[in-house]
């Protein structure tokens, strides 16, 4: 996937946020908790970086798609080999899911939705 789809499809998640940190790193937050990571200093390092369930971590790291994401592997994030390890639609699914996770954790208020 590319860098510019990968940032389009996490900004279309609802209430989904983009600031650039970290040696220009763009962030991708909901809540102001971050989903998911791309560019800056990532680039240097491999591909994309998100949240994912413990089951998808697992998968992901024994298939050799991805490894545990540097400073976020104990939050259950991993960090893909290379941008184009999975396909558009694959990634996709899992952006939705890393969303999902941190939303789901997160009050209304936290959400904006009071």
């Amino acid at each position: 996937m590319r860098p510019k789809t990968f940032e389009a499809h996490c900004l279309r998640l609802p209430a989904a946020t983009k600031v650039v940190q970290w040696e220009g790193t763009s962030v991708f937050k909901v809540g102001g908790k971050m989903f998911a990571l791309a560019g800056g200093y990532i680039e240097s390092t491999g591909g994309f970086m998100f949240k994912t369930s413990n089951m998808a971590y697992q998968l992901l790291i024994e298939q050799g798609l991805a490894q545990p994401a540097p400073y976020l592997a104990r939050a259950k994030w991993v960090q893909l080999m290379a941008n184009d390890s999975l396909p558009d639609a694959e990634l996709k699914a899992y952006l939705d899911q890393a969303h999902a996770l941190i939303v789901e954790k997160l009050s209304r208020k936290a959400l904006g939705l009071d």
